[in-house]
């Protein structure tokens, strides 16, 4: 089974480059992240014309997540228990976000995720992102106590980059999120929790994610943010994977690149 995790930067804008992807990669599942978009605004019909469905999270222009699948689509989940909120005013009522959903695709669960960005480190969505990756490990440990043969793969845009080497630069982020100790403590908790992140081994000292600004892919000036964390009956089944750094090319390319990797179910 193929699975592959992208961040789309907005669905509808990026409709045909996903519809191109699904089809050069022969992708099986796709999980993905910020679709920027309602449910109703989510462009369904165009991927079941291919063969594939749907499941979408959106809620307003901001966020989202999707499921796209040719090998089933069941039980359907939008926030995973114990998913924190948010409110710019700390005295109102956090409100859930389209950061997340899941969905059984041919016997293995599959989260798409988008974790907060944090923003800044004095910004109160820094204290939400944390929080989100801790409630986010005490459902990974539920899950596996429940059923330590459980097969899942958690991924998505982390927006964190776990080591040194996973930025194009430590000192263009001094002071900054997604590098923070705080943050790579929280990603490492999901590992130690019982989840293994697959891509790496397939993909070494490559980049997911290039920023807009400054011609920062052209520089290969880049960042690994997007991860596929499985769970250690689906992690052993892991046999191959690449990033399509092509889909970052070109007009209209969304700014983070595909993620894929290959599972022996």
């Amino acid at each position: 089974m193929r699975i592959c995790v992208w961040n789309v930067n907005s669905a509808r804008t990026r409709l045909d480059r996903m519809v191109e992807m699904l089809r050069r990669n022969d992708i099986d599942v796709l999980a993905v992240q910020e679709t920027k978009c309602k449910d109703d605004q989510f462009p369904t019909a165009a991927f079941e014309e291919l063969g594939y469905q749907v499941a979408h999270h959106g809620l307003n222009q901001w966020n989202g997540v999707a499921i796209i699948s040719r090998v089933g689509l069941e039980n359907i989940q939008a926030e995973f228990p114990g998913q924190p909120g948010f409110n710019k005013d700390p005295d109102a009522t956090p409100a859930l976000e389209a950061r997340h959903i899941a969905a059984t695709c041919g016997g293995v669960r599959v989260h798409s995720l988008y974790i907060p960005n944090g923003r800044d480190i004095t910004d109160p969505h820094f204290e939400y992102k944390l929080e989100f990756l801790e409630r986010l490990r005490q459902h990974i440990i539920a899950t596996l106590d429940d059923d330590p043969e459980a097969t899942f793969m958690m991924g998505g845009d982390f927006n964190i980059a776990p080591t040194d080497g996973d930025v194009w630069s430590m000192a263009a982020f001094a002071g900054k999120t997604h590098v923070t100790p705080p943050e790579r403590a929280a990603f490492y908790a999901l590992e130690q929790a019982g989840m293994k992140e697959v891509t790496r081994q397939f993909t070494p000292n490559q980049w997911t994610y290039w920023d807009y600004k400054a011609g920062r892919f052209f520089k290969d000036e880049g960042m690994r943010i997007d991860f596929q964390l499985a769970s250690p009956d689906l992690a052993a089944k892991a046999s191959a994977g690449f990033i399509d750094i092509e889909e970052r090319q070109g007009k209209g390319a969304s700014d983070h690149a595909p993620v894929i990797v290959d599972y022996e179910v």
